[in-house]
């Protein structure tokens, strides 16, 4: 007499001998992996507390101790309040490009996710997804500030452009990705955040200096170039050719030689 056993499978496994096919990890999720990893490290967790709170602080200095020129209104507040935003938010991008290679981490990330090119991306937006809520930060704190102030029988105006509004988070972008920029291209925090902040004052001191450097500076230093766009209600269109070049060579340019420094270079 012989015994037959009939062998079953579970919904979902796979035969002996077939191959399995990964599953491919969306954009999404790798955005999000991201964005953990940038809270996850204590220096990312810091930045962005330092962030907030310079923000807060900005808000309050301005409201309880500021002089009046100006007046306390929303614009007021939220044009100081993304000071200590536009100089410390670029540092994030610098630590969410060159976590993997200063933590020597970059082989098991490029292990699970083989293409480079999207886990370049999924970083690029996790900068960008902080800089939009570091700006929507500003403009509430800068919101209740001007509550308090109208309170006070302040000026309290709300009055301003949401081509404004729209300016502020696109000089957000363009810094943060400015420091991504600088990050993908050194592979180095340290030396990233040096060159990012030394460069540009050289720029900036050499163009005061040089009569024949200074219509130069005019069209590549980002700081100079960028006020318009938050504090005109039109930008003209040499302002914004002005601002087009210098984010030509501050962020497109380097960050183009960063990815391919990344794509080509020999993970070990």
């Amino acid at each position: 007499m012989t015994t037959t056993t009939l062998q079953t499978e579970r919904p979902g496994t796979v035969p002996d001998g077939a191959e399995r096919t990964p599953k491919r990890v969306s954009m999404l999720t790798l955005t999000g992996v991201e964005l953990r990893k940038l809270v996850d490290t204590r220096a990312g967790l810091w930045l962005l507390i330092i962030i907030a709170a310079g923000v807060v602080a900005a808000t309050a200095i301005l409201l309880f101790v500021g002089g009046t020129v100006g007046g306390r209104t929303f614009a007021a507040f939220m044009g100081f309040a993304q000071l200590p935003v536009s100089i410390l938010l670029p540092v994030l991008g610098i630590l969410a490009m060159t976590g993997e290679f200063t933590q020597r981490t970059a082989i098991t990330t490029f292990t699970l996710v083989p293409a480079r090119g999207r886990v370049i991306t999924a970083k690029l937006l996790a900068a960008a997804t902080i800089a939009v809520i570091t700006t929507a930060l500003t403009a509430g704190t800068s919101a209740i500030a001007n509550l308090i102030a109208i309170a006070r029988d302040e000026d309290g105006s709300w009055a301003m452009p949401m081509a404004t509004l729209a300016g502020y988070v696109l000089v957000s972008l363009v810094y943060v990705l400015m420091g991504s920029a600088f990050g993908a291209l050194l592979l180095n925090s340290p030396l990233a955040i040096v060159l990012y902040f030394v460069l540009p004052m050289i720029l900036t001191t050499l163009g005061a200096m040089l009569s024949w450097l200074r219509d130069a500076t005019a069209w590549l230093d980002m700081a100079t170039t960028s006020q318009p766009l938050t504090m005109q209600t039109t930008v003209t269109g040499d302002q914004w050719a002005q601002f087009g070049v210098s984010a030509l060579v501050w962020v497109a340019v380097p960050l183009v030689l960063g990815i391919v420094r990344i794509l080509r270079r020999e993970v070990n």
